[in-house]
C-alpha cells in the first residue's frame, strides 16, 4: 500500500496509514485523528471498519508530529500539507471514486483548513467533534474559515461536548457556511461517550457511521 509522503520544510517524511476497502466500494474516505491519538485509536478503528461495512474505502493515516514520537501538533501548515498528501494517496488507491475528508476533533478542523485554502479538494468533508472553541473558551472561537469551504460540510456532535457549547454559537457558524448542517450525538461529550453508557471506543465510532454514510449518499 502506498504510504502519504509529506514534503515539509525539513524534507519529505513518509506518515503511516491503514486501506482497508470493501469489494466494491462507491466511495472513498480519508480519516484523520485528533490531537491527542494517533491513526490507530480505537475510536478511529471502529469509524473505519464502519464505514467500510457501508461500503466505503478507508484510509486512516498519522499526522507527522506523532509519526515523530511527538505528543503536541506542529504548525497547522503541516497538518495541511499532510492531509494534501493522504488524498493525493487515496486517489491513488482509488482513482475512480468521488474522496471524501473526515476527521476526529482536530483531524476534522485541519481538513477543513486545508479545504479552505484549496489545498484538497473533496466531495464532503465530515468532522467527528469539531473543536469550535477550546473548552470554556467561547471568546476564541475557530469558525472564520469555515465560509470559504465549498464542499458541503457534516458536524457530527454530541450535546454535552464542552468544545460546542454554546450550541448556538456552532449553529451560528454553521450558518455562515455554503452548504453545512449539524448531526447530534443526544448526550455525547467529546468522544461521543454518553453518560451512564459504558461502551468501547471501537463501538462508539462504529456505530457513527451508517449515519455518516447516510449523509454522504445524499451529497454523492
Amino acid at each position: 500500500m502506498p504510504s502519504p509522503v509529506v514534503s515539509l520544510p525539513s524534507g519529505d517524511t513518509v506518515v503511516s496509514a491503514d486501506a482497508e476497502s470493501p469489494p466494491s466500494p462507491w466511495a472513498a474516505m480519508a480519516v484523520a485523528h485528533g490531537a491527542g491519538a494517533g491513526y490507530r485509536h480505537p475510536f478511529l478503528v471502529g469509524f473505519t471498519r464502519g464505514m467500510v461495512a457501508a461500503g466505503v474505502a478507508t484510509l486512516r493515516f498519522n499526522f507527522p508530529y506523532v509519526e515523530a514520537g511527538r505528543r503536541m501538533p506542529g504548525p497547522p501548515a503541516a497538518a495541511v500539507v499532510t492531509w494534501q498528501a493522504a488524498e493525493a494517496t487515496l486517489r491513488e488507491l482509488h482513482p475512480d471514486l468521488p474522496l471524501w475528508a473526515a476527521g476526529k476533533s482536530y483531524g476534522g478542523r485541519m481538513a477543513s483548513l486545508a479545504a479552505a485554502d484549496g489545498m484538497i479538494a473533496p466531495t464532503g468533508l465530515v468532522y467527528l467533534g469539531y473543536p469550535l472553541h477550546p473548552p470554556g473558551r467561547p471568546d476564541k472561537p475557530r469558525v472564520d474559515h469555515l465560509p470559504r469551504v465549498t464542499p458541503p460540510q457534516l458536524f457530527v456532535e454530541g450535546t454535552n461536548d464542552p468544545f460546542v457549547d454554546p450550541h448556538e454559537q456552532l449553529q451560528q457558524a454553521v450558518a455562515t457556511c455554503r452548504d453545512a448542517s449539524v448531526h447530534w450525538i443526544e448526550g455525547g461529550n467529546h468522544s461521543f461517550e454518553v453518560k451512564g453508557r459504558r461502551r468501547p471506543a471501537d463501538e462508539i465510532g462504529e456505530q457513527l457511521a451508517a449515519d455518516v454514510a447516510g449523509w454522504m449518499r445524499t451529497h454523492a
